[in-house]
């Protein structure tokens, strides 16, 4: 750790744990970490919430083999969900994550006070440009109108100069959520940014080319075809390959389908820096999510799949009906533009 480091990490927890989290004296904030977990960055949390009168809690669990529920056999779930539904606040920290295991949906479900937030391994640099440095109440009226305007919408299609040119229908029974940064009620919160949407069932259509893809190499553009919200071709030479033999191990049918698919809106995030959670908010690009889908966000039932995986497209058009909301990266809807300036020049 260096003393930049030291610097950005205790100015990242202060913003977070007083600022966004609202956290108050006797609160407990549980911070569950493994071995792939950033030592001085948990520390440093842990700081930021005794010094404000809360009450830390640091779990330490096994790096487990894989992300979700397919780790579940390399933790200690019994005691670990036990304690989680007696916490105020939970921040997961660990390097492989709880997200979407029995553990989690346990926590979440149960602890209706829950307010809960991932940061997973991302450096503490991507975390402090994340998290600060914005005014929370601009983001949340951009996204707020960006929810607004989904809403009334019955498609949404996406392209980018990459290859991409993908499209799928608006379910109203689905999630519609958002991050702006406001951790302070009950919520199931990641990192500030973005909008997230969950596609009508079977009616994602067409390419999605790859600037950031979970679990490659990210050293070539990865192609999914998507038919009826299936991926069914992967092509793209050396990481399809390797993304191939990932996907295929899980021996699980669900892998292959749309979970979510994100809007990035992030104004600190500007390029792609290859860190997911950073790079799922990338300013004017999206995410698109595959596999398990939490019954929170797809009612009543969910889609149930071993485990999750993201991949991010930068510098995307981005269409509600035939209305162009983002050009190539930049926000250009007359509605949504002076929301844009602000929040870019705050």
């Amino acid at each position: 750790m260096t003393k930049e480091q030291q610097v950005l990490a205790l100015d990242f927890s202060k913003t977070l744990i007083e600022e966004m989290f609202q956290v108050k004296k006797g609160e407990t904030v549980a911070i569950t970490v493994d071995l792939g977990s950033k030592r001085y960055i948990v520390e440093a949390l842990a700081k930021a919430t005794q010094d404000i009168g809360g009450l830390p809690l640091l779990m330490w669990i096994p790096k487990a083999k894989k992300d979700s529920q397919a780790g579940m056999k390399d933790w200690p779930s019994e005691a670990l969900t036990a304690a989680l539904c007696k916490a105020d606040v939970w921040i997961e920290a660990n390097s492989v994550v709880l997200l979407y295991s029995d553990i989690w949906e346990t926590a979440m479900r149960d602890n209706k006070n829950l307010r809960y937030l991932i940061i997973a391994d991302s450096s503490i640099g991507s975390l402090h440009r994340v998290f600060t440095g914005f005014d929370v109440q601009s983001l949340k009226l951009l996204l707020s109108k960006v929810i607004e305007m989904v809403k009334v919408s019955k498609t949404v299609r996406i392209t980018s100069e990459n290859g991409t040119d993908v499209s799928y229908d608006i379910d109203l029974n689905y999630a519609f959520d958002f991050d702006d940064g406001d951790f302070s009620i009950p919520k199931f919160g990641t990192a500030p940014g973005f909008v997230n949407i969950v596609p009508k069932l079977n009616s994602m259509n067409g390419i999605i080319v790859f600037d950031h893809l979970q679990h490659t190499n990210n050293t070539s553009k990865v192609k999914f075809v998507v038919k009826n919200s299936n991926i069914v071709d992967i092509s793209g030479g050396e990481d399809a390959n390797k993304f191939k033999t990932y996907i295929s191990s899980f021996e699980d049918e669900n892998m292959y389908k749309i979970s979510h698919n994100m809007l990035g809106f992030n104004p600190k995030v500007r390029e792609l820096t290859h860190e997911l959670v950073e790079d799922e908010r990338i300013w004017g690009g999206v995410d698109f999510g595959f596999g398990y889908t939490s019954p929170m966000d797809m009612p009543p039932l969910g889609q149930i799949a071993k485990s999750h995986f993201d991949g991010i497209v930068s510098n995307t058009s981005i269409y509600f009906d035939a209305i162009k909301i983002t050009d190539n990266g930049h926000v250009c809807h007359k509605d949504l533009r002076p929301l844009a300036d602000k929040l870019l020049n705050n």
